[in-house]
């Protein structure tokens, strides 16, 4: 269980690294993020606070698309990721300003960043802990309205970056660029860190052979 929380938590921060790497590209955020930023901006409090806020809304969103109760263990990860996400922008990126930054620059720290979440993202779903409600909306809008997985994840897309653009949200590459590369870096880095994942693991070689 404690290999398994760390590996959790590392694969958390490594994400949120990618996340804030993004927005400090200053060429627009994902569209969650990008949605999140423009709430805050609007209405103070951090893009932390507002990504858990909204995420304990969600649970109960999914719960509905789904027929079932809330999942409670999702509030878990929603805690976590607020503080994580909130580590790196308020504290260890904030007083970085890449906006007058050549825009080279700016398109190298855009793709670190989708390379930083794609990363995160293949480590922290390793251990098959809650994952955070945002990440299961598109599982529930698809089970619900019987549409494929990508078709979900587009529609959620669609509607989140119009939303963030109505609020006033850093929509741009930066929103763009995950929604066309994220899934394939992601695969690329999982296939990777699982045999890595389950070698290391306390069982070895076994975990890794009853994993497979």
């Amino acid at each position: 269980m404690l290999y398994r929380a760390i590996v959790y938590l590392v694969g958390m921060f490594i994400n949120f690294f990618g996340v804030a790497l993004l927005i400090n590209a200053t060429l627009g955020a994902g569209f969650w993020t990008s949605f999140f930023i423009g709430v805050s901006d609007h209405f103070g409090y951090t893009v932390g606070f507002w990504y858990g806020a909204f995420q304990l809304i969600i649970i109960f969103i999914n719960a509905k698309l789904m027929n079932t109760l809330p999942e409670s263990r999702a509030v878990v990860p929603v805690f976590l990721e607020s503080l994580i996400l909130d580590f790196w922008l308020e504290i260890v990126f904030a007083p970085v300003n890449l906006s007058t930054a050549p825009f080279a620059l700016q398109v190298l720290t855009l793709l670190a960043g989708v390379g930083f979440i794609g990363l995160g993202v293949a480590i922290y779903i390793l251990p098959q802990f809650p994952r955070a409600p945002v990440d299961q909306l598109f599982l529930a809008v698809s089970a619900r309205f019987q549409l494929s997985l990508q078709t979900g994840q587009t529609l959620v897309a669609v509607v989140m970056t119009s939303l963030a653009l109505a609020i006033g949200g850093p929509v741009g590459l930066g929103t763009l660029a995950p929604m066309l590369f994220l899934g394939p870096v992601i695969q690329y880095f999982y296939t990777r860190a699982y045999p890595i994942y389950y070698r290391l693991h306390p069982g070895g070689e076994t975990a890794y052979q009853e994993a497979v």
